[in-house]
């Protein structure tokens, strides 16, 4: 039976995580690395970890179909009307990279020509981040019965959520469109001025990208764990506590997530993956079983 707090410093105290502590992170992450999966060395075994866990919800989706189908309904209304935005924005992007250069009118054809070049794979650049993000946090609100059943099925097959919080809808919906609205106000922060380091030479068409994928990578690990978080009673400060604790997992989480979503009709066919995978990486972040097998040991131990 879920278990009502009457507030998030109840909750936390429940869980034995009074102020998310550096010192509780570092016994969760070891937790998890001890007992949930063999020891991984180094920030790329966890980043091609945090690959994995994506991979394993591309599995579930595979073998649950009927209950991940329902998950692309949200994602296809969604998805319409974000495909039909950035379409817009590459139909109209040699304009819009005259309109915000005009410095360059005046110079050699050469010259006015890579300039502009570079303003419009800038524009697309900071296009397709926000793309991303917005469509993930649209998508989540929008369809939040269907993902939170996902997401509650991948748990319940796990041995369930320990000690669940018995949180409203509504309750929940709110805190979901205030966070998501937070998540999308943090990419155009960053995307501003990755899309002004757009115009340097070479730095633009190859740095700049790198970092874009790895900032809306973490933007959407963020996001797509709030489902198992909220069930947790935990919020979006809780949800960065736990995965800055993992960071490298995170990011591979959330990087394959991001370039999935960059294909076409990926976002829309793989939101329900992204979700199941995120009902893992919040699983190990928080030091609780990713797998079947660990999780009667884990029982039995409890």
């Amino acid at each position: 039976m879920a278990v009502r707090c009457r507030t998030w410093s109840d909750r936390r105290r429940q869980l034995a995580l009074p102020e998310w502590s550096s010192a509780w992170l570092g016994s969760a992450t070891m937790n998890a690395s001890r007992g949930i999966a063999a020891p991984i060395a180094g920030a790329a075994g966890q980043f091609f970890a945090g690959v994995g866990l994506f991979l394993r919800g591309i599995g579930l989706y595979l073998r649950n179909p009927g209950l991940m189908l329902l998950g692309v309904l949200p994602a296809l209304i969604s998805g319409a009307f974000f495909v039909a935005a950035f379409g817009t924005l590459v139909y109209f992007v040699g304009d819009l990279a005259a309109l915000i250069t005009p410095f360059a009118d005046d110079w050699s054809d050469a010259g006015r020509g890579m300039t502009r070049v570079a303003a419009g794979l800038a524009l697309l650049g900071l296009g397709g981040l926000l793309t991303v993000v917005a469509f993930t946090a649209v998508t989540l609100v929008i369809g939040d019965p269907f993902y939170e059943k996902i997401s509650e099925r991948v748990e319940d097959g796990l041995g369930g959520t320990p000690n669940a919080v018995d949180v409203p809808f509504w309750s929940s919906l709110r805190h979901s469109i205030v966070d998501s609205l937070r998540l999308v106000g943090l990419a155009v922060l960053f995307g501003v001025p990755l899309f002004v380091a757009g115009f340097i030479p070479v730095v633009g068409q190859t740095v700049v990208p790198a970092l874009g994928a790895t900032i809306g990578g973490w933007l959407l690990a963020v996001e797509l764990v709030g489902a198992p978080f909220y069930r947790r009673g935990l919020r979006l400060t809780d949800r960065r506590a736990a995965l800055r604790a993992d960071r490298p997992t995170a990011l591979g989480f959330g990087v394959a997530v991001f370039v999935s979503f960059l294909i076409p009709l990926g976002a829309v066919l793989l939101m329900p993956a992204a979700v199941a995978g995120a009902a893992l990486l919040a699983r190990r972040v928080l030091g609780q079983p990713t797998t079947v097998e660990l999780t009667g040991a884990a029982q039995d131990g409890g």
